[in-house]
């Protein structure tokens, strides 16, 4: 079993990342202002301009630490990546897989009918928890076009009509978003999802946890031996880590979107944590950020059963354990690729 170690985010945007010994040095104006043991670190996620020096990189390759570099405001730049690990025989069965459409459907229609799942199960959950709260006949609407859509989905054999069921079921469940956020409506009403940028506080929060989440299951594929690169829903693109957006796709309800509403609704977020700029982009600050990313981590530490493997486990491993499974359906000892269903 995999063990859950330590991810160190670098917030501020003007740190410089060194290497001493076994140490990763945060430096500010040529000032070591921190430093942090690299065998107790599973990753590293920078936010800074400055980056870090080629022995970090090549220390943290060696050592399978993942070194992410984003830019202030959450978008991914690049990532560290060492030699290739796993069965090339492993390998070149997900890249023919991924070559046949009608194959790649079979495994995408099981990751899409995880999302619906988890969308319609989150739904559910908060209409039991808060129904007075919200608007219970139009949630339940969404319920039901969920359901309905993830009967389509585990039939469908195109890839094309696949990804519009996923729409239908998407537009649905951001329609009703806002009715899940119980707290300080004025700041944080939701309209529709917006992406490049994010246009209120909402968006920006969204689009920070699916860049974090991205990153763990990129890390997860890889560690399973899988090319993340390569992916069944999402076809290749120069730069996109197709595969790792698949398996990241029955995640979002459960892990970020979740976590998002238990910010917002817990009060743990709030206006200051956010800057409003002149293009009407909305970012999270630097103060938000840390905010943001300590209650990140800890609810990685928090545990569950998982559903498939009726194993204890902390949130954080749930990626890995989806590509553990993936890699095992790709090499033929599973019959089918099984999603994560919340419950």
């Amino acid at each position: 079993m995999k063990h859950l170690l330590n991810t160190l985010f670098i917030t501020s945007e003007d740190i410089y990342l060194t290497l001493d010994g076994e140490n990763v040095l945060a430096n500010r104006n040529k000032e070591t202002v921190a430093r942090y043991p690299l065998h107790t670190l599973n990753s590293i996620i920078s936010f800074s301009h400055n980056g870090a020096t080629p022995a970090l990189m090549g220390a943290c390759v060696q050592r399978n630490v993942d070194l992410v570099f984003c830019s202030p405001w959450g978008k991914f730049l690049a990532r560290t990546t060492g030699f290739a690990k796993g069965n090339v025989l492993l390998r070149r069965e997900q890249y023919r897989i991924a070559d046949k459409q009608d194959e790649s459907c079979k495994t995408a229609r099981n990751m899409i009918f995880g999302k619906l799942y988890n969308s319609r199960w989150s739904l559910e959950r908060s209409l039991r928890d808060h129904a007075l709260r919200m608007d219970e006949n139009k949630i339940r609407d969404v319920i039901a076009v969920q359901k309905e859509q993830m009967e389509q989905a585990v039939k469908e054999t195109d890839l094309y009509a696949l990804r519009g069921i996923e729409g239908i079921a998407a537009k649905a469940y951001f329609d009703v978003f806002d009715e899940l956020i119980l707290r300080n409506k004025e700041v944080f009403k939701f309209q529709i999802r917006s992406r490049r940028p994010p246009l209120d506080p909402v968006n920006a929060m969204l689009s920070f946890a699916y860049v974090l989440l991205s990153a763990d299951c990129a890390s997860a594929l890889e560690s399973a031996g899988l090319d993340a690169f390569v992916g069944f829903m999402h076809r290749d693109k120069p730069g996109r880590k197709s595969l790792a957006l698949d398996i990241m796709e029955e995640l979002r309800p459960c892990i970020a979107d979740r976590f998002v509403l238990t910010l917002i609704n817990n009060r743990v977020i709030d206006e200051k944590d956010f800057s409003f700029t002149e293009s009407k982009a909305v970012l999270l600050t630097d103060q938000g950020r840390k905010k943001f990313l300590h209650a990140w981590q800890n609810r990685k530490q928090e545990t569950l059963i998982h559903p498939f493997l009726h194993e204890k486990i902390p949130w954080g491993l749930v990626p890995y354990m989806q590509a553990l499974l993936l890699a095992r359906y790709i090499r033929g000892d599973l019959d089918a690729y099984p999603p994560f269903l919340w419950k």
